[in-house]
């Protein structure tokens, strides 16, 4: 989870595009609120999508999983 949680704030700027496009409901405020923090995104998510904790959490890891081919030479290399 700590990878992950790098991954996240490490790569917000790039990843903020992609955040945008797969919960199209976040606004830029929102987005420029949670900064890459994990929990902010996961409680964002509960709010505009009715996810529950785990929910949120299962898919800020769905997310970080599909997009962990593109991140993998920053961190793995």
């Amino acid at each position: 989870m700590d990878m992950n949680k790098d991954i996240l704030e490490g790569n917000w700027k790039q990843l903020r595009g992609q955040i945008k496009e797969w919960w199209g409901q976040l606004t830029d405020d929102e987005l420029d609120q949670i900064e890459g923090r994990r929990d902010i995104l996961s409680g964002k998510l509960q709010e505009r999508y009715g996810y529950t904790r785990q929910e949120a959490e299962d898919a800020i890891q769905e997310f970080l999983d599909s997009v962990e081919v593109k991140t993998e030479d920053v961190y793995y290399r």
